[in-house]
């Protein structure tokens, strides 16, 4: 991961985060490589549910709004990293429609019981 992250940081010129959480593995580990090719892990342990639906963008849209505070992208990824844990942690909670479902977006905000 980290190989292909480095190959395509230097042929777009920009950073690349590689995510992990198709792997097989029980722990997942994304990887930031920044342009000038030094790599970043974040690693959780996998969490065992089926309710993954929309990690990929509630990720990025979450490291965009991490940069729109002024976070260095480090930061702004590690935060990001963080929430979607927990929000893939509560998904559970939910209990919305069949098959995959999403991960808990307000995790940490909205109180199911009230």
């Amino acid at each position: 991961m980290e190989r292909q992250g480095r190959e395509i940081a230097m042929l777009a010129g920009t950073a690349v985060l590689v995510k992990g959480g198709h792997s097989d593995s029980r722990i997942c580990t994304d990887i930031l490589v920044e342009r000038d090719g030094q790599a970043c892990r974040h690693s959780a342990v996998r969490s065992p549910t089926r309710n993954t639906h929309g990690t990929g963008c509630t990720y990025s849209a979450a490291i965009a709004a991490g940069l729109a505070k002024g976070l260095a992208l480090q930061e702004a990824v590690a935060g990001a990293h963080s929430f979607l844990q927990r929000a893939i942690r509560a998904a559970d909670e939910l209990e919305i429609g069949s098959g995959h479902g999403p991960v808990h977006h307000f995790v940490g905000i909205w109180d199911q019981n009230v």
